[in-house]
């Protein structure tokens, strides 16, 4: 995809079914379906047209050379949770990275190793 031409924004549910994939890596239909149906209320059909759709919008590769075609991500998950959590920064928060961390920072605790890992970041930034 080109910068013109942005990654489609994945819905809930195909976000769902990429979490699956970056966990199992290549997968069948069948292998997301197990997965994906302990958490959601989702048919195989239904799986098999979502990853269909995703497959069409960009969002996932198909290997098609064998009998239970094989899945996988196009994007790393984590240029995926950067463009999103981009997304969200610029509409909810006017872009302001600082207010976005303070917002998802109050009221929460942190364990220590959280909080040395957010010190290292902030002196690298």
């Amino acid at each position: 995809m080109t910068s013109q031409n942005p990654a489609p924004k994945p819905t809930e549910a195909e976000v769902g079914i990429l979490h699956v994939l970056w966990e199992l890596g290549p997968s069948s239909v069948k292998d997301v379906y197990a997965r994906v149906g302990q958490e959601r209320d989702l048919g195989y059909t239904a799986v098999l047209k979502l990853m269909q759709t995703m497959l069409d919008k960009g969002l996932l590769e198909r290997d098609a050379s064998e009998r239970a075609h094989r899945y996988w991500p196009a994007q790393a998950k984590s240029k995926t949770q950067r463009a999103l959590l981009g997304d969200f920064m610029n509409r909810v928060f006017a872009g302001s990275a600082g207010e976005l961390v303070q917002m998802a920072l109050q009221g929460h605790r942190l364990r220590p190793e959280d909080k040395a890992a957010l010190r290292e970041l902030l002196k690298e930034k």
